[in-house]
């Protein structure tokens, strides 16, 4: 009963003394280690926040799925930027407190336990792995969920878990090869969990076509440049069913402190677990509704926030590059993620430290001999780790 006990590499206290001795360089420490955003919260944000302060649902209690004005924004931008009808296929979408929560209580909510079996990459988000140790299911770590006869007759395996673009590496999932993970799910009965959190971070194309794509109103302005999604037609062919697709504002918005995330799919699923956290108190405040219904319409900002991000990536790795690191354009999300040049993550990080820099590593994810560096950070650090790298 309750939460099971955890463990995890994921402690980000383990890299306190990189950040002590980055942080007597001169000039200060570069944070480049957890991906929190930097950039302005949005005026359209701000100002839905500051008309909401005093409305009906911020004296009283906020609807747990939303007010009609959310469930319509984001019912929208998942029709207009990810090309998903979700009336059309039996979808229910329901807001979360931050995209975290969702995934840590994925496997509660879904009611899996001992002798059950979640599926996720071997290299990945740590918080897939925490959350089914906390509902007391068995993780399955595979190299590439995409080959699904690596888990598809292991006995047991209730959901898999899907990341793209992938954090830490960046890596996209074809829709050719999402369909193939929904249709071996669906063979055995488990549900699919699709983090899609940096879906409009999608770099494959050139920077040119980033920044020239210009949204029009009504139009789905990035659903050429945008990671598929598990709900896409073409992947769910016409149905949610056993889908389950998060997203996330943080990115997006620079919400992160907002707590703005949603969870999409299979109507009862999404269903019941809304009635799950109305009882445990698991809902967005009322002006944060407003707000984040505002940043669901806001496509331009969207817009402005994806050229920077492209802009600080591609500065970043080539200044990686350019002090020995094999660095490369991520095909999506927001991490450069390289292999460390000492082969263990913990002395480049010391290296690093001396230079007054402070990536992840790459241990939290799955892989000790890597080093993760994230974009989410002022242009002026940004340029101050290319002098530092080049120095």
């Amino acid at each position: 009963m309750g939460f099971h006990a955890y463990s995890s590499p994921y402690d980000w206290s383990r890299i306190a003394g990189f950040k002590a001795t980055a942080q007597a360089v001169p000039g200060g420490m570069v944070d480049l280690s957890a991906g929190s955003p930097v950039d302005p919260v949005p005026d359209s944000v701000r100002e839905a926040l500051a008309s909401a302060s005093d409305a009906s649902n911020a004296h009283g209690y906020p609807v747990t799925v939303g007010t009609a004005e959310l469930k319509k924004a984001m019912n929208d931008w998942f029709r207009d930027l990810r090309g998903v009808d979700l009336k059309s296929i039996n979808a229910a979408v329901v807001p979360t407190v931050g995209s975290k929560e969702g995934v840590s209580l994925m496997a509660s909510l879904l009611h899996l336990g001992e002798g059950d079996v979640v599926v996720q990459p071997r290299i990945s988000y740590p918080t897939y792995e925490i959350g089914t140790q906390l509902a007391g299911a068995t993780v399955l770590k595979v190299d590439d969920v995409a080959d699904v006869e690596s888990w598809v007759h292991v006995p047991g395996v209730r959901a898999v878990w899907v990341n793209s673009p992938c954090n830490p590496t960046g890596d996209i999932i074809t829709a050719d090869w999402l369909a193939g993970i929904v249709a071996a799910a669906r063979s055995i009965g488990a549900v699919v969990l699709s983090d899609e959190c940096y879906a409009l971070m999608d770099w494959r194309a050139s920077a040119a076509s980033v920044e020239s794509n210009e949204p029009a109103a009504g139009s789905q302005a990035f659903s050429l440049t945008a990671a598929p999604s598990a709900l896409s037609p073409q992947v769910c062919e016409g149905s949610a069913d056993g889908i389950l697709a998060l997203y996330s504002l943080s990115k997006q918005s620079n919400m992160a402190g907002y707590r703005t995330a949603v969870i999409a799919g299979d109507y009862r699923l999404v269903s019941e677990m809304a009635e799950y956290r109305k009882q445990i108190g698991q809902i967005i405040p009322g002006p944060v509704q407003a707000a984040m219904a505002a940043a669901l319409r806001d496509v331009a900002q969207v817009r402005d926030q994806r050229i920077r991000y492209r802009r600080r990536l591609s500065r970043l790795v080539d200044a990686l590059n350019a002090y020995g690191y094999q660095a490369a354009m991520p095909s999506g999300a927001l991490y450069v993620w390289v292999k460390a040049k000492s082969g263990d993550c913990w002395t480049d990080m010391a290296a690093l430290a001396e230079l007054g820099i402070v990536p992840s590593p790459g241990e939290f994810y799955g892989a000790p001999a890597y080093l993760r560096f994230s974009s989410t950070a002022t242009d002026e650090s940004i340029d101050l780790v290319c002098r530092r790298l080049a120095a």
